[in-house]
């Protein structure tokens, strides 16, 4: 990325990636979610940066917004790929933002061998192994060109910080007519951590560049 490049991010939460590239590179972009709350946080933030006038927050559903073709320099979806249903569908979307030497960012999870538990599998359908996905990058005219992996440590504090969050809530509203149905969230989601997750799923932001074949013109 460098001054002046445009960038769309779907499923944009609070615009951090966006704030972050506008302000070390200098990008303009817009951002869309459907959350009211994040979008709403999204534009203080921005407001307090200085750079509402660079990015611009679309409060909608993603896979709704009407987008210029072929008119940025990079399109984004960082793990939100359930919005377009999946991650080649994904790749089918926001490739169309980009112009012909755009790139496209995805940012999915990713099973760690293809001997994953079949009870935890039943409820991952949409998540493939990383050769799998690399098949579908190709099959879109497209080539992994970087990735950045999470580590071990940096799943375990995403996860934990839900906990931590569903904690704070569990304990701030004993009353309310919720709580049976957040605390068995809390020990579900815990327990398929602790037992499956951790295990057999990875997440990793993918760069992808597209590609095309010198002899034919054609995509690979």
């Amino acid at each position: 990325m460098k001054k002046g490049n445009r960038v769309i991010d779907f499923g944009c939460g609070c615009a951090e990636p966006l704030i972050l590239w506008a302000e070390e590179f200098g990008i303009t972009g817009i951002g869309i979610d459907i959350s009211e709350d994040f979008c709403d946080r999204a534009g203080k933030k921005l407001v307090m940066r200085g750079l509402s006038d660079q990015i611009e927050i679309v409060c909608s559903h993603a896979a709704d917004y009407v987008f210029e073709e072929e008119a940025f320099d990079a399109a984004t979806c960082i793990g939100a790929t359930f919005i377009f249903g999946g991650y080649q569908k994904t790749i089918q979307t926001i490739k169309r933002a980009v112009h012909q030497n755009g790139r496209l960012g995805i940012g999915e999870t990713h099973w760690l061998s293809n001997q994953v538990h079949p009870e935890y599998a039943q409820k991952q359908t949409t998540t493939h192994t990383e050769s799998e996905l690399t098949q579908f990058t190709r099959d879109e005219g497209f080539e992994l060109e970087y990735i950045i992996r999470a580590s071990n440590d940096d799943w375990d504090k995403y996860i934990s910080d839900g906990w931590y969050g569903l904690i704070r809530w569990l304990e701030e509203n004993p009353t309310h007519t919720d709580y049976e149905q957040v605390f068995e969230h809390f020990r579900t989601d815990q327990d398929d951590y602790l037992q499956f997750q951790h295990q057999y799923m990875g997440w990793a932001m993918y760069c992808l560049a597209p590609m095309k074949s010198r002899s034919t013109g054609s995509h690979l």
